[in-house]
């Protein structure tokens, strides 16, 4: 498991992150439902070379849960805007997972960072975006917090393995139930759900175009959350330097295949 030993102030929240390795600076970005362990099988080697960087965003992992804010994909963008400022960044590689994606591509083309590469896997990042399951949780977002913990348990070990290929072993899956669990985690997944807008997604396409940076794109090839060719269709608005699909790989690729996704990784990093 990834430490995550530090905290940064933002917005009367805290923000739990961690840095390990030295070298060039490389930040992870990970999506929802996910947190920064999804990187643990790729962190401590990518940080063999690099000083990696991880951290969770506002309202996942052991980041603060706050019942009293919105939480769109503007706040994670903005997030990590500020962190890469702490941490005193300059054109840092960046690579970035499902919403993750989403922050990084806002931050660049709404923010302007600037980075040495980006590397956007399974990125949401285009219209249409969301899903049934999306739209219910939006339409009954009190409903579903109020869910006794075992039906709450079921239906989110349902929903993660969904966006696998492989099956999940039951340790795997605590690891992204555990900060949503509870009192405090339960209530956190559906507020999250609710809050996500197109609107941010529909305000970052018209700009998008091909940055003076390498974009590199790494696809699921069994990705039923979002297909890969909307991956392919990302790659060409952005006129990326490389599509790397992963077979044998669904959403959740950290998971279903991490060997391939470093190797994919380190041949264009």
């Amino acid at each position: 498991m990834l430490t995550l030993d530090q905290r940064y102030p933002f917005r009367g929240y805290e923000i739990a992150w961690g840095s390990l390795g030295s070298g060039p600076p490389l930040v992870l970005v990970h999506g929802f439902p996910w947190s920064s362990q999804c990187w643990r099988k790729l962190a401590p080697w990518l940080a063999k070379s690099h000083q990696v960087f991880v951290f969770d965003m506002l309202g996942t992992g052991q980041s603060d849960k706050p019942a009293d804010t919105r939480l769109d994909e503007s706040a994670q963008s903005d997030l990590l805007v500020e962190l890469l400022a702490h941490w005193q960044l300059e054109r840092p590689r960046v690579i970035a997972h499902d919403f993750g994606g989403l922050a990084a591509l806002r931050a660049h083309f709404i923010h302007g960072l600037e980075y040495r590469s980006l590397h956007l896997i399974d990125a949401v990042a285009l219209l249409p975006s969301g899903s049934p399951f999306y739209r219910h949780v939006a339409a009954h977002e009190e409903a579903f917090a109020g869910l006794p913990d075992y039906a709450h348990e079921a239906l989110f070990r349902a929903y993660i393995q969904n966006a696998a290929h492989l099956p999940l072993s039951e340790e795997i899956s605590d690891i992204y139930l555990r900060p949503y669990s509870g009192e405090t985690g339960r209530p956190a997944f559906y507020r999250q759900i609710a809050h996500a807008s197109n609107d941010n997604i529909a305000a970052l396409e018209p700009l998008y175009a091909k940055p003076d940076f390498p974009v590199h794109i790494i696809w699921g090839e069994e990705d039923s959350f979002i297909p890969i060719e909307r991956g392919r269709r990302l790659a060409d608005l952005l006129q990326a330097d490389s599509f790397t699909p992963i077979s044998g790989a669904a959403h959740l690729i950290q998971e279903d295949a991490p060997e391939a996704l470093l190797g994919a990784i380190l041949t264009s990093l």
